[in-house]
C-alpha cells in the first residue's frame, strides 16, 4: 500500500551547500519525479531564519514562512524524510554582517543590540538570539545520530589515500588545558525523579535573589547538569599558556567552538585575545570598551573602532598591537597572507575541524611566514581535550596514520531532543556579581549550587531519559549489524557521565548482547583502544555525547578519508522518520570565495549523494514504493562511480568542479537505471537521457568548464540572488536540455 502523504524535503542552506543545490536538485527532482517521489525545499538558511525570526513585522511582499519551525513539526511525524545540508551557527559577527546586508536590501531589520535597554531592543535581541549559534540542530535531531564511512568511500580511500604529514618524535606540539576550575572540574549533576519544573536564580552576597531562567518543565529520569568556568582561573591559565608558547618556542592557537557554543565560547575567546594582548589592554582597554570594542569579537573587530578614536589614540593602540606581536609567541596562522591570526574571529577556528587539521599536518598550523610550524593548542576546557593529547602522543610515537590500511571509527551520538551541551545556550550566563547561583525545583528545594565571582560563566544543561535508552538501542544495532565493538566513552568521575553510565547499564540488559563486545570507557582510555585497533585495520564504534560525537566525526573522518563531509550521517527519529545529513561545511566559505573570484565551486557534494540514497531508501520503505528503491540501489552505484572514475570536484579552475561532478552523477545513474532490471518502465524512461548524455558527454564537459577563469556575480553573500546563482550554476545549456525530455 503506498502512502501519499511521504515526500523528501530538501533543505535549502548557506554558502557552498547553497550554490551546489542550484546545480544538483534539478537533477534531484528531475530523476525522483520519475518514481513518484515528491521533493520539496525548506529555506534554514541564516538569513531565511532571520526573515522568519522578524517576519511579523515586515511587509506581506518581504514575510517568509518559518521554514525551521515547520520542519521542527514535521521531525515528530513518523512520515518525516528531511535532507539536511551544512548551515551557518552564525557567530555574533557573523549574524551582524547577515542583518547588514538584509537591511540593504530592503528588510527593516533592527540592529542586533549589544546590550538591549528598551522593551525593542530586548525583543530584538531575544528574537536575534534564537537564531544565532546552532539554531537548527537542536530543532531538527530528534534523534540520535548514526555517523560512518559508506563501504564505498572507504574502499576509495584505501585505494587513493590522501596525504599525511610526517611526525616527528621530537615534536614539540601538545595540547594545554585546565586542571581546575573549568567547566570538567565543576560540573555537578543530578537526575530528576519527578517531572515538574526548576529554575535558575542568582543569590547575591547580600540574599537578593535574581532569576536567571524562570520555570522550565524537566521530566521525570531527567539528567541535570550545573557547570561553572571560574574567570580568575581562567585568566591565570590563559596568561600561563602565552608564555609557555613563548618559552618553548612553539606557534599558540586557540581551539574553541564560538558557533556552536554560542555563549560561553565567544566569551572565553574573549579572554584568550585579552591575555595575548595584556599590555594593549591595560594601556588601553577602558578607551577602547568605550568605543565600542568587545575582544569576544576577535582583532578584526578592532579595526572599525580604530576608526572612530582619535589618530593619536589609534595610532598608540596599532603600536601596543604591534609590540604584542614582537614579544609574545608566534601566533597561528588561518590565513597567512592575509595576516589573518588564530585570535582575530571568534568564529574562524572550529575545535572539530582545526584539530583534525592539525594532526593530519604533522602536528603543525601555519605561521605568518606561511610555513609549518609545531603548535601548543588551547583548550581551556579540560572535557574532552585529553583525548587529542593522546592522539598526539600516538602519532609522536608511532607515526602518522596509514588511510590506505587503519580502520575506521563510526559514531553512534546521543543528541536527540537537545540532549547534552548544545542545549545549553539559554542556560548559560556570565554572571555580573559575586555570590551562588543554584538550580531550584518547583518545591524550593536546590538540587545543584556553585559559588560565583564576576565574570564567571555558569551553565545548565539537560539530557532526558527517553534518548539515552534509544542511544543504547542504536548501538547494539550498530554492534550487531558490524560485529565491532561498540565504546560508550563516559568517565564514572565525572558528574554527568556518571548519570548517564547507570542509565547505560540498566538498560543493557534489555537487549541482546549475546556475542557483542560492549564496554564503557572514560574517553582518554576508549581513544587509545580505538586508535590501537585503527592500526591494525579494525573497526570501533565510538558511543558518545553530543559535543564528542561533533569533534570524533570529525576527527577520524580526517584521518581516515580526509574530509568529513563524506560520512553517511543518518539520524534515525525517535517518531519514525529519518534525517539525513550531508557532512560538515566547515570549508563552505573558502569555497565560496574561490566561486566568485574564479567560478569554479570545489565543494564535494558526495555528501548530498548519500544521503539522498538512504533518504530515497528510507521514503521506499516508509511509502510502499518500490521505484524509489531502484533509484536509491542505483544511486549508490553512480556514486561508486563518481568516485572510481575521479569525477569528484578538482580544486583548481579550469577543471571538473562541483557542476561536473553533478553531471556525471546523473550520467552514471541514468545509464543505471537504464541497465537494471528490477523495473522494466523505469529502464525505458532513463535509456534516451542515458544515451544523450553519454553521446553529449564531451559538449557538456567543455560548457561547465568554459565559464571558469573569471569573476561570477551572484548577489549578496548571506542571501544570493536565486537567478544569478541558478545562472551561474547551471551554464550549460546541453545539460539542461537533455534534463528536460524526462517527463
Amino acid at each position: 500500500m503506498t502512502d501519499t502523504s511521504a515526500k523528501i524535503v530538501y533543505t535549502h542552506t548557506d554558502e557552498a551547500p547553497a550554490l551546489a543545490t542550484h546545480s544538483l536538485l534539478p537533477v534531484v527532482e528531475a530523476f525522483a519525479r520519475q518514481a513518484g517521489v515528491p521533493v520539496e525545499t525548506a529555506d534554514i538558511s541564516l538569513s531565511g531564519r532571520i526573515l522568519a525570526a522578524f517576519s511579523d513585522l515586515l511587509p506581506t511582499d518581504q514575510q517568509v514562512s518559518d521554514a525551521l519551525g515547520e520542519l521542527g513539526v514535521l521531525a515528530l511525524e513518523p512520515e518525516a524524510n528531511i535532507i539536511k545540508l551544512p548551515n551557518i551557527s552564525a557567530s555574533i559577527p557573523q549574524l551582524k554582517a547577515a542583518i547588514a546586508e538584509l537591511q540593504a536590501l530592503g528588510y527593516a531589520l533592527p540592529d542586533f543590540p549589544d546590550e538591549p535597554s528598551t522593551d525593542a531592543e530586548k525583543d530584538a535581541a531575544a528574537r536575534y538570539d534564537k537564531v544565532k549559534g546552532s539554531a537548527v540542530n537542536p530543532v531538527l535531531r530528534e534523534g540520535n545520530s548514526d555517523r560512518r564511512a559508506p563501504r564505498s568511500v572507504k574502499e576509495y580511500a584505501r585505494k587513493h589515500p590522501h596525504s599525511m604529514g610526517a611526525w616527528s618524535a621530537g615534536s614539540k606540539t601538545n595540547v594545554a588545558t585546565m586542571s581546575s576550575g573549568d567547566f570538567r572540574t565543576t560540573e555537578r549533576s543530578v537526575t530528576i525523579a519527578e517531572a515538574g519544573t526548576v529554575r535558575i536564580e542568582h543569590v547575591a552576597g547580600d540574599g537578593t535573589i535574581t532569576v536567571l531562567k524562570s520555570d522550565f518543565p524537566v521530566q521525570a529520569g531527567e539528567i541535570v547538569d550545573a557547570a561553572v568556568m571560574h574567570r580568575e582561573a581562567l585568566e591565570a591559565f590563559l596568561a600561563e599558556q602565552v608564555k609557555r608558547a613563548k618559552d618553548e618556542g612553539v606557534l599558540l592557537s586557540v581551539h574553541l567552538k564560538a558557533t556552536m557554543m554560542k555563549v560561553s565560547d565567544p566569551i572565553i575567546f574573549g579572554h584568550a585575545v585579552q591575555a595575548f594582548f595584556s599590555d594593549l589592554f591595560a594601556q588601553h582597554g577602558d578607551a577602547l570598551e568605550a568605543a565600542g570594542f568587545s575582544p569576544d569579537n576577535g582583532l578584526a573587530s578592532l579595526d572599525a573602532v580604530l576608526e572612530a578614536i582619535p589618530a593619536d589614540q589609534a595610532a598608540a593602540v596599532r603600536a601596543a598591537i604591534e609590540k604584542a606581536y614582537a614579544d609574545g609567541p608566534a601566533l597561528a596562522m588561518v590565513d597567512s597572507d592575509r595576516g589573518i591570526t588564530n585570535l582575530h574571529v571568534p568564529s574562524d577556528v572550529i575545535v572539530d575541524a582545526s584539530m583534525p587539521a592539525m594532526i593530519r599536518t604533522s602536528g603543525q598550523m601555519w605561521n605568518s611566514a606561511g610555513e609549518q610550524q609545531d603548535t601548543l593548542a588551547v583548550l581551556p576546557d579540560s572535557s574532552y581535550a585529553g583525548i587529542y593529547q593522546v592522539v598526539i602522543d600516538d602519532c609522536r610515537a608511532n607515526g602518522a596514520y596509514d588511510p590506505s590500511t587503519m580502520g575506521s571509527v563510526p559514531n553512534v551520538g546521543l543528541m536527540a531532543q537537545k540532549a547534552e551541551e548544545y542545549g545549553s545556550h539559554d542556560k548559560t550566563f556570565e554572571i555580573s556579581s559575586a555570590g551562588k547561583v543554584r538550580v531550584v525545583d518547583g518545591n524550593g528545594t536546590t538540587l545543584l549550587e556553585h559559588a560565583v565571582a564576576p565574570g564567571d560563566i555558569w551553565r545548565a544543561c539537560q539530557t532526558k531519559h527517553a534518548p539515552v535508552l534509544d542511544w543504547v538501542k542504536l548501538a547494539v544495532t550498530r554492534a550487531r549489524a558490524t560485529g565491532a565493538p561498540a565504546v560508550f566513552w563516559l568517565d564514572e568521575t565525572r558528574g554527568h557521565d556518571a548519570e548517564v553510565i547507570a542509565k547505560v547499564k540498566a538498560e543493557l540488559p534489555n537487549h541482546d548482547t549475546s556475542g557483542l563486545q560492549i564496554e564503557i570507557m572514560a574517553p582518554e582510555a576508549a581513544i587509545a583502544f580505538s586508535l590501537e585497533r585503527i592500526r591494525r585495520g579494525e573497526d570501533t564504534i565510538s558511543c558518545t555525547g553530543n559535543v564528542l560525537r561533533d569533534y570524533l566525526t570529525d576527527l577520524f573522518p580526517i584521518l581516515e578519508l580526509g574530509t568529513s563531509a563524506k560520512m553517511l550521517s543518518v539520524v534515525p527519529l525517535m517518531n519514525g522518520g529519518g534525517l539525513f545529513e550531508t557532512g560538515a561545511g566547515g570549508s563552505a566559505p573558502k569555497h565560496v570565495q574561490q566561486f566568485q573570484k574564479e567560478n569554479h565551486l570545489r565543494w564535494d557534494s558526495l555528501g548530498e549523494f548519500l544521503a539522498l540514497a538512504v533518504s530515497l531508501e528510507h521514503f521506499a520503505t516508509f511509502a510502499g514504493n518500490a521505484k524509489a528503491q531502484v533509484l536509491a540501489d542505483t544511486l549508490d552505484a553512480a556514486t561508486g562511480q563518481v568516485l572510481d572514475n575521479g569525477r569528484s570536484p578538482s580544486r583548481k579552475v579550469n577543471e571538473l568542479d562541483n557542476r561536473g561532478s553533478h553531471f556525471y552523477l546523473a550520467l552514471y545513474w541514468a545509464q543505471a537505471l537504464a541497465a537494471q532490471s528490477d523495473d522494466a518502465e523505469l529502464a525505458a524512461t532513463f535509456a534516451p537521457l542515458a544515451e544523450k548524455l553519454a553521446a553529449d558527454e564531451a559538449r557538456i564537459v567543455d560548457e561547465l568548464n568554459a565559464v571558469q577563469g573569471a569573476p561570477v556575480d551572484i548577489g549578496p553573500y548571506y542571501r544570493p540572488d536565486d537567478a544569478k546563482v541558478s545562472a551561474a550554476m547551471r551554464p550549460s545549456s546541453t545539460f539542461n536540455e537533455a534534463l528536460a525530455i524526462l517527463p
